[in-house]
């Protein structure tokens, strides 16, 4: 039972759930949310039509009926659950896992998610007591449905003229490939790995790993192109490379997408949400330039998404590169973002500034990235690194609801445990370099010298 997560189910399939748990999961989820019908999808991964098969037969069996499909990025199930009223649905994916994992993103009403705490930790304790699951005596139906077509209306609205730009983009052998050739023919635009293959055999569709990112950057600079763009594999998170073929820090991104809901729609005094790991610049940018009010929250969709539904907040983001909007049923969509992002780019060109130029105007700190540390007391070690700089210097600011994140007048860092990953998570961010390499030795040495972490 070790795939389920504070998110989500995900786990390596075969190992960490099998067709049984995921039929179990189907016949448990209308009963959970009191739903007569569900949404299904699935992402294109070889596990996936024994999972489908399996969670459908549960789903019917409890007596619920099933809207499937098929092929979807995961924001399309958002946008079904969201646009046609569904109480729950399901897409099967595991995301930007590799080959060989599967899983479940869940939803209940208005696309709002189901985690651990909200639905799927009831679920797995079903589970774990073996509670009965005798088929209804009428069982569901199964009906085949097409709503691509209406969410492809719906992201037609937010596309810019982009005649200007020339795009790379890397699709990732995933989802993405459903929609962005339908989006964006016509514009000058070169794919990448465009053909859905659950295999991913080009690369792992997770585009935090810079390997992952190369045959981008590689592309960028060979077209000389104004931007690249990848999605990965179920296409609810997208990240960018610039036209220097630099990756872009996906939070930067947060702060950019005020060129287009203040500068381009006009909106004033916007509610952003971002989360703990941001950098300090971002919420600078948006007060200093657009008396915008940045809310920090706890990492991933299970906390952001009604986050941004409760602050009413116009859009949101994450350092893992996903985007939520109001505009989109307070979810996230990466082809949304990406045709965002476009917008602001075609924009910025037309003023004669590059998309690196920009950027480089919003760094104003030195960052470390995300660094894992794999340790065995991970409560204990976070524990102790509060400790030791709670000590050392008395911190302005504390937050503590996703780990912790301690700030500092000169730097600031976060530690956490994985939701998803025997890691401690730690990044920090501090003016100038030194000081930044400084911190990171500390930490360091706590974790690997008084509880046996590794850093990965």
């Amino acid at each position: 039972m070790g795939a389920f997560h504070a998110y989500d189910i995900r786990g390596i399939y075969g190992v960490d759930f099998d067709k049984t748990t995921a039929y179990k999961i189907g016949y448990f989820i209308p009963i959970l949310l009191g739903a007569k019908k569900v949404l299904v999808g699935r992402d294109c991964r070889l596990s996936g039509p024994e999972v489908h098969d399996s969670l459908i037969r549960g789903i019917t069996d409890a007596g619920a009926d099933v809207d499937d499909i098929g092929y979807s990025s995961t924001p399309l199930v958002y946008f079904g659950t969201a646009s046609y009223g569904y109480k729950a649905s399901v897409q099967i994916t595991a995301s930007h896992n590799s080959r060989e994992y599967n899983g479940m993103k869940v939803s209940r009403e208005d696309a709002l998610p189901v985690g651990f705490d909200t639905g799927l930790g009831q679920i797995k304790q079903w589970i774990d007591e073996g509670r009965p699951t005798p088929p209804a005596a009428k069982r569901g139906s199964v009906k085949q449905i097409d709503i691509k077509p209406a969410y492809l209306d719906l992201l037609n609205k937010y596309k810019g003229d982009y005649s200007n730009l020339k795009i790379a983009f890397d699709l990732s052998n995933g989802m993405g490939t459903l929609f962005a050739k339908e989006l964006f023919k016509g514009d000058d635009a070169v794919f990448l790995f465009d053909t859905m293959d659950g295999n991913f055999p080009n690369h792992d569709p997770n585009p935090l790993v810079q390997e992952n990112v190369e045959p981008l950057k590689k592309l960028v600079s060979e077209i000389k192109a104004d931007v690249g763009v990848i999605f990965d594999g179920d296409a609810d998170r997208v990240m960018f490379v610039d036209d220097k073929s630099r990756f872009v820090a996906p939070d930067l991104i947060i702060a950019l997408m005020a060129l287009y809901f203040c500068d381009e729609r006009g909106e004033k005094n916007p509610i952003v949400l971002q989360e703990i790991r941001s950098s300090k610049a971002i919420a600078e940018f948006l007060s200093e330039n657009y008396n915008a009010d940045v809310h920090t929250w706890r990492v991933g969709r299970a906390f952001a998404a009604p986050k941004l539904r409760e602050i009413d907040g116009l859009w949101g983001g994450e350092l893992a590169g996903h985007y939520y909007f109001k505009d989109f049923f307070y979810s996230d969509s990466a082809m949304l973002a990406s045709m965002i992002v476009l917008r602001i780019v075609s924009s910025l060109k037309k003023q004669g500034i590059k998309l690196s130029e920009k950027i480089d105007s919003l760094i104003k700190y030195k960052n470390s990235g995300e660094i894992n540390f794999r340790v065995e007391d991970k409560a204990g070690a976070m524990e102790a690194v509060k400790a030791h700089f709670e000590a050392a210097e008395k911190p302005q600011k504390i937050m503590d609801f996703d780990g912790y994140r301690l700030e500092f007048p000169q730097w600031w860092f976060n530690i956490r445990p994985s939701n998803t990953e025997p890691y401690l998570r730690f990044i920090c961010e501090a003016t100038s370099d030194a000081l930044l390499q400084e911190k990171i030795a500390e930490t360091t040495k706590l974790i690997v010298e008084r509880f046996g972490g590794i850093r990965a």
